[in-house]
C-alpha cells in the first residue's frame, strides 16, 4: 500500500493526442472514480491525451498522483509537472520497474503499443508468481477484443492455460472496474501463493 495507507493503482492508457473524445471522457471518469474509491494514482507522467486527463481528474477527486517518466522524455513538452510526486528514471526499463514498485494494483484502459506492453509485462509477472497484485482491463468498446481472441487461440493451441487469462479481470464499465480492483486488493493472498499452472508450464506465458 502507499504511505498514507490508500492503495495506489497504476493505470496504463493512451498518451496519443489523436484519440476520440470518448476515450478522454473515460479517462476523466476513471480519475474521479479512483478518488471516490479512496485510491491514489500512478501513471506514466504524461500531461496530454488520456494520461493527462486521467491525472488531472484524479487530483481533482483527491488522489495523490505519482508520475514516473524516463529522463529522455523530460525534454519533451508532455510531462505532468503537476504530479504530487514526479519520479524521473534513467530509462524505460527502470521506469516500468518504478511504476510497479509504487503500485498495489494495475488498471489498463484502451491504448496503443506501450499500453499493451505494460499490461502484458505485469500479467506475465503475475502468472509467474512474482507478484499477486490485481490486474483489471477496462474495455467499454471492445478495443481489447482482438487481444482476447488471440489469447483464446493460444489456449486452444495449448500454448497457455485458461487460468492465465483468468488472472485478469475484464470489465466494460468504470464502476465494475473499480469494484474489481477493490475485490482484488481486499483478497486474502497467501504469501507463498504459487504461480498459475504446474512449474513446467510457467514459461508458457512468455
Amino acid at each position: 500500500m502507499s504511505s498514507d495507507s490508500r492503495p495506489s493503482v497504476c493505470v496504463f492508457c493512451s498518451s496519443s493526442i489523436a484519440v476520440d473524445d470518448r476515450y478522454l471522457e473515460l479517462a476523466d471518469q476513471v480519475g474521479v472514480a479512483l478518488g471516490g474509491a479512496g485510491m491514489n494514482l500512478v501513471s506514466g507522467a504524461g500531461s496530454i491525451s488520456m494520461m493527462g486527463r486521467l491525472a488531472t481528474a484524479a487530483r481533482s477527486a483527491g488522489c495523490y498522483t505519482t508520475g514516473v517518466i524516463p529522463e529522455a522524455l523530460m525534454e519533451w513538452d508532455v510531462v505532468d509537472r503537476q504530479a504530487d510526486d514526479l519520479v524521473v528514471t534513467p530509462d524505460m526499463r527502470t521506469r516500468k520497474a518504478a511504476m510497479d514498485e509504487h503500485s498495489d494494483a494495475f488498471l489498463a484502459l484502451p491504448g496503443g503499443l506501450g499500453t499493451l506492453e505494460e499490461l502484458v509485462e505485469v500479467w506475465v509477472a503475475r502468472s509467474l508468481g512474482m507478484h499477486h497484485k490485481p490486474i483489471v482491463v477496462l474495455d467499454p468498446w471492445g478495443d481489447f477484443g482482438g487481444l482476447h481472441g488471440f489469447l483464446d487461440h493460444l489456449v486452444d493451441a495449448q500454448f497457455m492455460r485458461n487460468s492465465i487469462i483468468e488472472l485478469v479481470s475484464w470489465q466494460s464499465g468504470v464502476d465494475a472496474a473499480i469494484q474489481a480492483l477493490q475485490a482484488g486488493l481486499s483478497a486474502d493472498v497467501e504469501s507463498d501463493q504459487r504461480p498459475a499452472g504446474h512449474p513446467d508450464e510457467w514459461l508458457e506465458s512468455n
